[in-house]
């Protein structure tokens, strides 16, 4: 796939007039009143079906895990499609980053990588009790493994545990920096399992958690530099009780320790990077564009100096090459595919670096109104900062790629 075919700009355009229409509306809100997004992203999936796409699709997987489970063989025609993001999935994300890239990490941490951790790793039982809810945004889901101490080391530094009672598992520990922790109702909770082995060997179990289990508190939202739609926040584990049909799995045995699953949550939060760069450098180039149109200085409009004509052209080339990352990632999709970690740390090391680059020079080119917060491209370079610090700061995205290539990856 090289364009997007008409199907996809009518998608596009309909998802551009939903997000003009109803969400730009309440940008100050997002901004800086503290209106959590998820009846406007429930909104978003109630006018286009998605929500009820997402439930037919999980119906349809576990009907097919069900039977798998039972020794028949897969209905005709019943396949699971591709093994990346596609097109009308993407659409939505680049769409909304034009206006609010804080709800698309609200929305891809609880439909993404939340419900991704319970489809991977739970049992038939675990994913029809959390995930469909999660799918459908009727619940709102949280991924928490960063801890105040561990940084870019999640694995090395983490200190909450897992201790065994009985037939149940009680849980203590604090998270930092968690998407949807002060509003999610589902929380898969990372720890290390209190075994009688060096710390940096123990394995590493996930838990479901839901909001209201005693021990669990939260804190409100935390302030933070942007991505202020995006509700981020601390959780607190003190003695938290639970069975073992809370452990995904239902089993303490997994791949690479239990390491594996969490480092595939990674690649699939990586992967989604391109599609907000991309949302993000398409809004700053078209403000910018109409800006340098109009803006006059010195008697001319600043568009016809050289400067700024070099600024414009240098976004449209990061747009080019965002646009054809994604059409990459829309042709893995189609064909099943799906990238592997080294790839996806490449592709968020490049969008990453180029939303910022570009939405930088955009409040350059603004000037003293860019710095300004009634200008969009100053939320929109306090936005892009995160995507080289979550899901990998760019240093480990480097440290990634290059361990992959003298491996002979």
């Amino acid at each position: 796939m090289h364009e997007w075919s008409q199907e996809h700009r009518m998608v596009r355009d309909a998802v551009r007039r939903f997000v003009d229409e109803e969400v730009r509306p309440h940008r100050e809100a997002l901004e800086f009143g503290d209106l959590p997004p998820y009846d406007l992203l429930r909104r978003l999936f109630a006018t286009f079906g998605m929500d009820v796409m997402a439930g037919e699709q999980f119906d349809r997987r576990i009907e097919r895990e069900k039977a798998a489970a039972a020794g028949e063989p897969p209905a005709p025609g019943e396949d699971e499609g591709g093994g990346g993001l596609g097109a009308m999935f993407l659409i939505p994300v680049i769409e909304l980053c034009r206006c609010s890239p804080g709800m698309v990490t609200a929305l891809g941490v609880s439909a993404g990588l939340t419900a991704a951790a319970i489809m991977s790793r739970g049992t038939i039982a675990q994913k029809e009790r959390w995930a469909r809810d999660l799918l459908t945004l009727d619940k709102v889901g949280a991924w928490a493994i960063t801890e105040p101490d561990s940084g870019s080391d999640a694995f090395g530094q983490m200190r909450s545990t897992a201790r065994r009672d009985g037939d149940e598992y009680v849980l203590n520990g604090s998270k930092t920096f968690i998407t949807n922790g002060p509003h999610a109702d589902t929380v898969v909770f990372i720890c290390k399992l209190d075994e009688d082995n060096p710390p940096e060997e123990r394995r590493v179990l996930s838990f479901v958690l839901e909001r209201g289990l005693p021990g669990f508190e939260r804190s409100g939202p935390l302030r933070k530099m942007g991505l202020h739609s995006s509700p981020t926040g601390q959780l607190f584990l003190t003695d938290v009780r639970v069975g073992r049909d809370r452990l995904l799995g239902e089993t303490e045995e997994a791949p690479g320790g239990g390491r594996e699953s969490a480092k595939a949550t990674f690649t699939t939060e990586r992967t989604g990077v391109a599609a907000m760069a991309l949302g993000i450098v398409d809004r700053c180039l078209e403000l910018c564009v109409d800006y340098a149109r109009e803006r006059v200085q010195f008697g001319r409009p600043i568009g016809e100096y050289q400067l700024v004509q070099l600024k414009l052209a240098k976004m449209a080339v990061a747009r080019f090459n965002l646009e054809n990352m994604v059409f990459r990632q829309i042709g893995m999709a189609e064909a099943g595919e799906a990238m592997g970690l080294a790839e996806a740390s490449a592709c968020k090391l490049y969008a990453a670096g180029a939303a910022v680059e570009v939405a930088l020079e955009a409040v350059q080119l603004f000037g003293g109104n860019g710095y300004m917060a009634e200008y969009e491209v100053e939320q929109l370079a306090r936005d892009a900062k995160v995507l080289q610090i979550y899901g990998g700061t760019d240093e480990i995205q480097v440290s990634q790629i290059a361990r992959s290539l003298l491996a002979g990856a």
